[in-house]
């Protein structure tokens, strides 16, 4: 159904104007179709050097992938089938006040590593899935939000991960709150909110989901080991 939805938007993306909003950043590296939505509901077909704003809805098809990096620095990396919504992205060197990015995963995954906004304003840094939000402290680390379909996502166990919100984090902390609670998690460690209402709780690492990416989403970083539908290859960015 989402390969079928992305073949519409690249057929429509060509005929779609373009309004004009703010720049947030732009596509580094990308594979397959990768499509940006406005909130005007208007579509065009990204590829490398195309700008992301405001308002932008990135969708990546099963087999696509798409690197962004944003105007303070900020760097995510979407993975197949992934949907996220830039919601506010404000950057101005010269006005750390008015700093303000918040980032919404819709479905998918994604890695990110922080930039000058979460270093000197993290507490202005947020990102949501459906059933809880994140807080960044300087870091890297990756969110996956299964919905019933995550299960070509391997796991230790070798079942499929649970429907919920996965997260680990590779350098820095993070902390996760939902209408159940709120944790804070630390290098190495695997976090899970199962929904909305239910507590962060944190994940032994033999049974941690690590958000892992295609090899061409990371050429030119250093890799490490991990699970996923990459194999081996883990998000070094």
């Amino acid at each position: 159904m989402f390969r079928v939805a992305v073949s519409l938007l690249v057929l429509l993306a060509a005929l779609a104007p373009e309004a004009a909003s703010a720049r947030s950043g732009e596509v580094t590296n990308l594979s397959g179709a990768v499509i940006a939505r406005n909130a005007e509901g208007h579509s065009r077909i990204l590829s490398t050097k195309s700008d992301v704003s405001e308002g932008d809805l990135l969708l990546t098809s099963e087999n696509s992938f798409a690197r962004v990096k944003f105007t303070d620095g900020t760097e995510v990396v979407l993975r197949p089938g992934t949907q996220l919504r830039i919601n506010t992205f404000r950057y101005d060197e010269r006005a750390p006040e008015n700093d303000n990015v918040f980032l919404s995963l819709i479905k998918g995954g994604l890695r990110s590593i922080t930039g000058l906004v979460g270093r000197r304003n993290p507490e202005r840094v947020k990102y949501t899935a459906s059933s809880a939000t994140i807080g960044i402290r300087g870091t890297n680390f990756g969110m996956l939000f299964c919905d019933g379909d995550c299960a070509k996502i391997p796991t230790p166990s070798g079942a499929p991960p649970a429907d919920g919100l996965h997260v680990d984090v590779a350098d820095g902390r993070i902390v996760v709150t939902s209408q159940g609670g709120s944790s804070e998690f630390a290098v190495g460690q695997f976090g899970f909110v199962a929904s909305p209402t239910s507590a962060p709780v944190q994940v032994p690492a033999n049974r941690g989901v690590r958000v892992l990416l295609p090899p061409q989403a990371t050429s030119g970083v250093t890799f490490g080991r991990g699970l996923g539908k990459a194999g081996d290859l883990e998000c070094g960015i």
